[in-house]
């Protein structure tokens, strides 16, 4: 990348941010989303800054997106939004889909940081609560978004996994989904957590207590404070069932 690619390059802890939009418009998103989910995303979760200042690529249509992924790092996506590279430390963005997909990949550099044990279904779930998202009482918290009737249909035909599946599911297994029900399952569970107050406090169970539970299951039900799962279950497909996508 040269100076007269069009780039504007900025620093906001602790990451890199380099866009080919207007100046302007660099800076308020990465002051704007990138400084203000990191701000709240450490209170709420993380101890630790993601080392060696990760590189947040905004690219300002897919055409952009898609030629700079090839010629950075020789990738060629497959999602119009974005994702993230622990090879390369970058997260790699089509900024014009909007925001709710960079917040969502701020969260991974968190979590193999702060988190590296951390199975696929929660480091996903936590990161998709954040696809949309707002800040109430100074807490991050996330909204209903368009992964909610998808899932709403799996439930009424009976096709979503137990959380006991869900929680045993392998990395392959959970990304080999093409129906998008284990995403929208994971995101309406750490959505439910937050419902009811639940979820820092899950959050920081798992992660204190994973040698001993690395799906995560069993503190579930610890912080559930139920053995009950089927009862769990029945009660939050009726919450999901009750919700209305924002």
């Amino acid at each position: 990348m040269r100076a007269d690619d069009g780039f504007t390059v900025l620093v906001e802890p602790p990451f890199i941010v380099a866009g080919d939009e207007a100046p302007d418009v660099v800076q308020r998103r990465a002051t704007k989303t990138i400084g203000w989910a990191t701000a709240l995303l450490k209170d709420a979760y993380f101890e630790h800054d993601p080392p060696d200042a990760p590189t947040v690529w905004l690219f300002r249509d897919d055409a952009s997106y898609r030629r700079w992924a090839k010629r950075l790092f020789d990738d060629e996506p497959d999602t119009p939004y974005g994702y993230f590279t622990a090879e390369h430390n970058a997260l790699v963005m089509n900024i014009s889909t909007g925001g709710g997909t960079l917040v969502h990949e701020l969260v991974h550099p968190f979590i193999d940081t702060n988190f590296p044990s951390c199975p696929s279904w929660f480091d996903e779930g936590l990161a998709s609560l954040y696809e949309q998202c707002g800040e109430r009482d100074g807490k991050i918290v996330g909204f209903e978004n368009w992964r909610l009737p998808g899932l709403q249909a799996h439930i009424e035909a009976g096709t979503n996994p137990t959380f006991e599946a869900l929680t045993h599911t392998s990395r392959d297994a959970f990304y080999a989904d093409e129906t998008g029900v284990h995403y929208a399952q994971a995101r309406y569970l750490a959505f439910y957590l937050q419902h009811e107050g639940l979820l820092r406090r899950y959050y920081h169970a798992f992660h204190e207590g994973s040698a001993s539970d690395p799906t995560g299951y069993a503190t579930l039900k610890s912080v559930l404070g139920t053995n009950d799962m089927d009862a769990f279950e029945h009660e939050w497909k009726r919450f999901v069932l009750a919700l209305r996508q924002s």
